[in-house]
């Protein structure tokens, strides 16, 4: 039984990082891959889905270790240089559990370095808005300016919980 497990969780990482090789082909920097990994534990979290996040962190791990330099400049590298094993360790801490509740702690130091990775990258190419949730006094970052709130798990009453604090603008 567990090395039917251990096979069936090697063809899933094989999948998954043959899956970010299709997504990275072509692109300018691995930065957009990387956010929309991070958009993704973001969704799981919203519809409190402990184990979808649980393989988005594992997605975003395998990006932050295969070239998540691509494309960046000497500059940006230094900046990415200062984030990526906290980034890792976030990524690391989520995926380690599939209980959201657990998860929505490290998606808040989550949230912390990567608005303060993508702040220093300058790389984005869309906006992100930074928000905030003043209940758990804590950020998540967003592709969109309407808030769903990552930090609760009933759905119906706190979704909307939460204001827009800053956008970082996309590169030019």
């Amino acid at each position: 039984m567990l090395k039917n497990k251990t096979i069936l969780f090697a063809l899933l990482v094989t999948l998954c990082t043959l899956n970010l090789r299709a997504q990275n082909h072509g692109s300018k920097n691995n930065i957009d891959t990387l956010v929309n990994s991070y958009m993704a534990i973001k969704s799981a979290l919203i519809a409190n889905n402990g184990t979808a996040a649980h393989y988005k962190a594992n997605e975003m791990f395998n990006i932050l270790k295969s070239q998540p330099d691509k494309g960046l400049s000497k500059d940006q590298r230094k900046v990415l240089i200062d984030y990526i094993d906290r980034l890792l360790d976030d990524g690391r801490l989520i995926n380690e559990s599939t209980d959201a509740d657990e998860q929505r702690v490290h998606f808040a130091t989550l949230s912390k370095n990567m608005y303060h990775l993508l702040k220093g990258l300058k790389a984005n190419t869309y906006p992100i808005y930074e928000q905030y949730c003043p209940m758990k006094k804590t950020y998540w970052l967003s592709k969109k300016k309407v808030i769903e709130n990552p930090y609760y798990n009933d759905y119906s009453k706190m979704l909307n919980c939460g204001n827009v604090t800053e956008t970082l603008a996309p590169a030019k």
